[in-house]
């Protein structure tokens, strides 16, 4: 899977984890490997197009990197941005921070993150407030199985 798949592919699912799974949410590693991934994707074949691909989606200005579904890698697409803002009483505050990998001078990778709502773009913040929080719900509903 190329980059722009991942891409494609987290934005045709509106939200993704990057290698857990959670009932109905969709697996971006499982998705570029061909299969379920079990253990470490490291070991996996596929392990050197895994990491560019979900590099890419990590590095992407749209897509929200946090740890929204059980505390793990969760990727939102920016559609989905002002339904989350709506509903954003609904999750921990720290799930909705903004997270990107950094490499320090030391070679190890840091983990910075932007809490919630400082990342949220106004415009998108606006849309939220805007929308009914029903149809929020709606939109997120992966989130929120019945």
């Amino acid at each position: 899977m190329t980059p722009a798949k991942a891409l494609a592919f987290v934005e045709r699912h509106g939200v993704a984890c990057e290698a857990s799974r959670r009932g109905g949410i969709p697996c971006l590693v499982d998705e570029i490997a061909g299969e379920a991934v079990r253990g470490n994707w490291w070991s996996h074949p596929r392990r050197r197009q895994i990491f560019v691909a979900t590099r890419a989606v990590r590095d992407s200005p749209d897509v929200l990197v946090c740890r929204l579904v059980d505390g793990k890698i969760t990727f939102v697409h920016q559609r989905l941005w002002p339904a989350l803002a709506r509903t954003a009483d609904r999750f921990d505050p720290a799930r909705l921070a903004r997270l990107h990998e950094v490499h320090s001078a030391s070679g190890k990778h840091v983990i910075t993150q932007v809490s919630y709502p400082d990342w949220v773009p106004a415009d998108v913040l606006a849309t939220g407030r805007k929308l009914g929080k029903a149809d929020a719900l709606a939109e997120l509903q992966i989130l929120f199985p019945k």
